[in-house]
């Protein structure tokens, strides 16, 4: 096996060889990178402390606990109608060209709706955009038409023969109400006693909104109507400005708190939901970081082993 491929390496055309070894290359420089990226992903779950929602500081934060839809309109995956809380879906076509042939993705999307994570403490608000998503339920079936089969028969079909028959594969990923979840992400609480405010700087944008309609307000505050705001007015100005702040204040306290997370923007804490539990997701990452390092070693030799060869051959 070994002396095949020696000679292989030796006398294939320059067109084969190098687009072996440059795929090769290519294969060892990605695993070298999905390591460090696997192995990132897994020690900031492990180093990040879970909190409750009621305690929880604003910032980046781990918390768990269970979905559950918001009130208003349900949330049904497309292409098997099943009620959920996210979903993921994708139609492909099998095409051939000459000798070759390949799936080719007709329809794609994922679900951007607002759903609720509950523990035991209260409730937060998810944001699933810009989320990296490990759904509870992953279904891919084939069928003859760009419209899925929904049948209870298409799940007790075979699956090689529903490939062997099938001119569209069908997949479909979803979190569905009840599933436990999984979050680390930005949480922020708007509303109630949780706000961060700045009264003076407030006032300063209310007061320059109002000096943008000059006439407007020479009319409720120039008393002496000299067309201009003296001292004594501009006084009375910036109290009626700073009375409108503080009441905006009071309805703000007045308001329930409202716990939200959503996506950090921050390429150093990555945004993760995921209905498996945490010692499940280090185990996945761990796993697949392990995998990346094993590939990297052998693409990494085989293609140095081919280069030398080639070179020196």
């Amino acid at each position: 096996m070994i002396d095949a491929i020696a000679g292989w390496a030796e006398t294939a055309s320059p067109d084969d060889f190098w687009k072996v070894a440059i795929t090769l290359v290519l294969l060892t420089v990605a695993c070298f990178i999905g390591a460090f990226y696997f192995l990132i992903r897994k020690r900031i779950i492990q180093d990040t402390p879970t909190s409750k929602i009621r305690s929880a500081a604003q910032g980046y934060v781990e918390l768990k606990g269970h979905c559950e839809l918001m009130q208003g309109e349900q949330i049904k995956a497309p292409l098997t109608h099943t009620l959920c809380v996210w979903f993921f879906y994708m139609i492909e076509e099998h095409t051939r060209s000459g000798k070759y042939s390949k799936w080719v993705t007709i329809e794609i999307g994922t679900s951007d709706e607002l759903f609720l994570l509950i523990d035991e403490t209260g409730r937060a608000v998810i944001d699933p955009e810009g989320a990296g998503i490990t759904p509870a339920i992953e279904e891919i079936w084939y069928g003859h038409s760009r419209t899925p089969d929904i049948s209870p028969e298409r799940k007790r079909g075979n699956k090689w023969f529903q490939f062997i028959q099938g001119r569209y594969r069908y997949t479909e990923q979803r979190i569905h109400p009840g599933d436990s979840l999984y979050a680390l992400g930005l949480f922020n609480t708007t509303g109630g006693d949780n706000r961060e405010l700045d009264q003076n700087n407030d006032v300063r944008v209310l007061l320059k909104e109002w000096k943008q309609d000059s006439e407007a307000l020479l009319k409720k505050f120039d008393a002496n109507k000299n067309n201009k705001i003296d001292m004594d007015e501009w006084n009375k100005v910036r109290k009626a400005a700073l009375d409108q702040v503080k009441s905006r204040y009071a309805e703000m306290a007045a308001m329930p708190p409202v716990n939200m997370m959503n996506n950090t923007r921050d390429l150093r804490r990555p945004y993760l939901l995921s209905a498996f539990p945490e010692y499940k997701l280090v185990k996945k990452y761990a796993t697949n970081a392990g995998l990346c390092i094993t590939v990297f070693f052998f693409a990494g030799i085989l293609a140095t082993w081919l280069i030398s060869i080639r070179l020196t051959g």
